[in-house]
């Protein structure tokens, strides 16, 4: 399994219309992608503009499908403009709970 930990900072002024389609994003990585076993939205809580993700795929496979999903295009082109600084993306692999424990989550509204 692969775990993405992602750090955007939204440029002032975008917030409202970046986490509309930072939702459907989140959505879609949810309902749509088999491969994809959680994708949480986090809000700073120091900085209303920093939004961080927590992503875990099965495997690089998953994550290269998430990469070419229509939701995940279409977050990337609408909010391009709307980013203040380069995103921060780490990668790690999950140990607990371990891998028999991870199943796919339900849908999300």
């Amino acid at each position: 399994m692969i775990a993405l930990m992602v750090t955007i900072r939204i440029k002032q002024g975008h917030k409202e219309e970046f986490m509309a389609s930072m939702f459907d994003d989140g959505r879609g990585s949810n309902n749509d992608e088999p491969g994809c076993l959680r994708f949480d939205i986090l809000q700073d809580t120091e900085d209303e503009n920093v939004i961080h993700l927590y992503e875990v795929y099965r495997d690089q496979a998953a994550v290269d499908a998430h990469r070419a999903a229509p939701h995940f295009t279409k977050w990337r082109e609408t909010c391009a403009d709307w980013f203040d600084g380069e995103i921060i993306r780490r990668v790690g692999t999950p140990v607990y709970p371990p891998d028999s424990v991870w199943s796919k989550r339900q849908p999300v509204p």
